[in-house]
């Protein structure tokens, strides 16, 4: 007999006599549940094994995504210029954003290009395991590859954004600098930021039935708050009258950080203030290593109820 049979056997026969608690049969045959979180250390270790499905599970959400439009993964690039065109008649004229903006399209289609990219991501991960949860259930995998593959998803999805955005800075006037190499390291940076924080809303969506309805109204807050469509330091200190701290606070936004950050690239040509990467790189590294941390804390919840 197999040692699982002969713990089946001895637990089968402990319960009908009551002599052994089955945690204890388990302990002293060496048997774990098959739900059991794992290590830190080894749980990362099985997000890399499984890699492939991550990146192939991201790739085909992104091609069904649009497989039923005409346009297709045009609308990758459609939407946010749609989005755009609609904020640059609000804002730029008719609020008057674009006064004392050099190069307002420009400003204006990388704030909203780098925006979108955390908002999407972190939309996506609040629904990554709820709205699999058939998946989890039929499969035993690390629950993190999801929200992972979703914020793959959106970077894939941002890949061709960028390159229209360097199109349209390019035929806006702005030329080419050594500064345009840095763009891969912001993007790593964000990247890094999403991840964690998509697994943190990936947590709080699995538990929370409406978050989902809240999230709409808590981006487009975030988005009015992070420069988007005007510049921190004229509109809100030197316009509005502001102390500087208060455009600090603003800066030190995440979302805000990375914007600025791209800005400086395209169109200011110069490195960011040190506040600005000194930002970008804490928000990177903290939200990555709390958000695994703490989504790895309810592994064994996810899919149950």
């Amino acid at each position: 007999m197999s040692q699982p049979e002969s713990a089946v056997a001895d637990a089968q026969a402990g319960g009908r006599s009551g002599q052994e608690p089955l945690a204890k049969l388990a302990e002293r045959y060496g048997l774990r549940r098959a739900i059991a979180r794992p290590r830190f250390t080894v749980y990362l270790r099985q997000l890399v094994e499984r890699r492939h499905f991550i990146l192939t599970y991201a790739t085909s959400r992104n091609v069904s995504k649009y497989s039923s439009s005409a346009l297709g993964q045009l609308w990758q690039v459609l939407t946010p210029l749609l989005n755009a065109a609609i904020y640059y008649v609000m804002f730029g004229i008719v609020l008057g954003g674009r006064d004392g903006v050099e190069n307002y399209p420009a400003f204006l289609l990388t704030g909203i290009f780098v925006f979108t990219y955390t908002q999407r991501s972190v939309t996506a991960g609040a629904k990554s395991i709820s709205g699999n949860l058939s998946l989890i259930r039929a499969l035993h995998f690390p629950r993190a590859a999801l929200p992972l593959a979703y914020t793959i998803q959106e970077l894939q999805q941002l890949a061709i954004s960028m390159g229209v955005l360097v199109l349209i800075v390019f035929i806006t006037g702005e030329v080419p600098t050594w500064y345009w190499l840095m763009i891969p390291v912001v993007l790593v940076l964000q990247t890094m930021f999403n991840v964690g924080t998509g697994l943190v809303m990936a947590r709080l969506g699995a538990s929370m039935r409406d978050l989902n309805q809240l999230l709409p109204f808590i981006t487009r807050t975030w988005l009015y708050a992070s420069g988007v469509f005007f510049s921190i330091q004229d509109k809100v200190v030197e316009a509005a009258g502001m102390p500087q701290w208060v455009a600090t606070a603003m800066y030190l936004n995440p979302a805000a950080s990375y914007i600025e950050w791209m800005r400086d690239i395209f169109i200011a040509k110069h490195s960011p203030p040190p506040m600005v990467w000194a930002a970008c790189v804490f928000w990177a590294v903290f939200a990555l290593c709390f958000g695994f941390w703490y989504f790895w804390r309810a592994e064994e919840r996810y899919g149950r109820g």
